[in-house]
């Protein structure tokens, strides 16, 4: 049953990731470094997203989306994410945590664009 939840999570995951363009993450994320997994069918969320998801445009091989927070960390709302496009103005590089993407956009390395139509709830699990 788990793997189930898992695979039509990873389906509609990658299906607002294939609507943005970018790499398909198949249900894994990157929080602070490590791979997360989603658990649960992601629902539509239009607007209300609170917990900062990051899909990369185009980026570097293994490129997943990056997640802000996780299970445990403060502020986490169980994943009601709120979708960030972020497109590279240079070569890529991988990014695996919210710092990196921040510092990228700092540098102006990318450009990070809230895009709230496509904010969406899918808890992961460490």
């Amino acid at each position: 049953m788990m793997k189930r939840i898992t695979i039509l999570c990873a389906v509609l995951v990658l299906g607002i990731v294939a609507m943005a363009a970018a790499k398909p993450g198949f249900g894994s994320l990157y929080h602070n470094g490590s791979v997360v997994r989603t658990v649960v069918p992601p629902a539509a969320m239009p607007q209300a997203g609170t917990d900062n998801l990051y899909v990369v445009m185009g980026g570097a091989d293994g490129q997943l989306p990056v997640a802000a927070v996780a299970p445990g960390d403060a502020g986490y709302r169980g994943g009601k994410w709120a979708f960030h496009k972020v497109t590279w103005n240079t070569s890529p590089y991988l990014l695996t945590s919210e710092a990196d993407v921040l510092a990228a956009d700092s540098s102006g390395d990318v450009t990070i664009e809230r895009v709230p139509a496509n904010d969406f709830k899918c808890p992961i699990q460490p």
